[in-house]
């Protein structure tokens, strides 16, 4: 009998670790099931709902080292925003981090995608010169933290000096981006429309990000950070294992073409971890990640 309930705990063991092993990843609803903190103070750049920055200030009176957020939702209005991202920005300012976390108008609502989401993105990271001075923020170094969509923007930040001089999106004096983590981002929209998962909405969300009908115009030369390579800022890109809306291939491909045009990128996948482990404080996913923002901003 002993024996018996000796290999019956055994095999609950083994059940419960497999069990664990395969769990599902987290979505983003399990996210936002959480209580969230709120921010120091929101701040508009702009007359649009969505036209606002949440300030976190950590404790103190600073100089505050600064990070940029910058929240995914695959470019549409009717995903989460901003607050998807609470839990990591509150995170972050806990550790002693000022954080800048944007939203911006998107495809869906008026003025989004082309060049809207762009630009609102530019402005939005350019309101921090004003903004600095007031909250004591050092903006000596400035990573950008963007996840999925927001990936791709956090990237185009820092690419905005290669931007060609005729774009729209085109500005002589951007706010410099010193750094990028780029978790689960797409940053070769070309490669995302054509093999790319449909979890965005498929090569629609695409064209109407890029304004696919503009004619005789080269779609992805101002919009997509592989068409601006390279950046010549330093880059981590992560992505998750499990990952089904960005798959890890992505990441993997574009820091390999980042690397081959001389940027300084550091391509890492993360095992047993889908898309929103990446932006969860509670995960194994997030230590890692928070390192590599530490080692940016050193």
């Amino acid at each position: 009998m002993q024996i018996q309930l000796r290999l019956l705990a055994t095999a609950v063991a083994l059940w419960s670790a497999l069990s664990l092993a395969v769990a599902a990843p987290i979505t983003f609803r399990d996210l936002l099931s959480m209580p969230r903190a709120t921010p120091t103070k929101i701040v508009t750049y702009g007359s649009a709902s969505h036209q606002i920055a949440e300030l976190w200030l950590p404790e103190g009176k600073g100089p505050h080292r600064t990070l940029v957020m910058i929240h995914g939702g695959c470019w549409l209005a009717e995903l989460p925003g901003t607050d998807l991202m609470a839990y990591i920005s509150q995170d972050l300012r806990q550790h002693g981090y000022a954080v800048w976390s944007i939203d911006y108008r998107r495809i869906g609502e008026d003025g989004g995608g082309y060049p809207g989401t762009f630009t609102d993105t530019a402005d939005a990271i350019d309101k921090l010169k004003e903004v600095a001075p007031v909250h004591n923020l050092d903006l000596r170094k400035l990573v950008a933290i963007g996840h999925s969509a927001g990936g791709h923007l956090a990237t185009w930040s820092a690419a905005r000096p290669r931007l060609p001089k005729t774009s729209d999106l085109a500005n002589p004096n951007p706010q410099p981006i010193t750094g990028v983590v780029s978790l689960a981002g797409i940053n070769d929209l070309k490669a995302y429309r054509e093999t790319g998962p449909t979890a965005c909405g498929g090569p629609p969300t695409i064209d109407a990000l890029t304004a696919a009908e503009r004619k005789d115009v080269d779609l992805f030369a101002d919009t997509s950070p592989a068409a601006l390579l390279p950046i010549g800022v330093r880059q981590s890109v992560i992505s998750g294992a499990l990952d089904k809306i960005v798959p890890p291939a992505f990441g993997k491909d574009y820091a390999a073409a980042a690397a081959k045009k001389g940027d300084t990128v550091k391509e890492i996948t993360i095992e047993n971890a889908g898309h929103f482990e990446l932006i969860d404080p509670r995960s194994d996913a997030w230590k890692t990640i928070r390192a590599e923002i530490d080692a940016l901003m050193k």
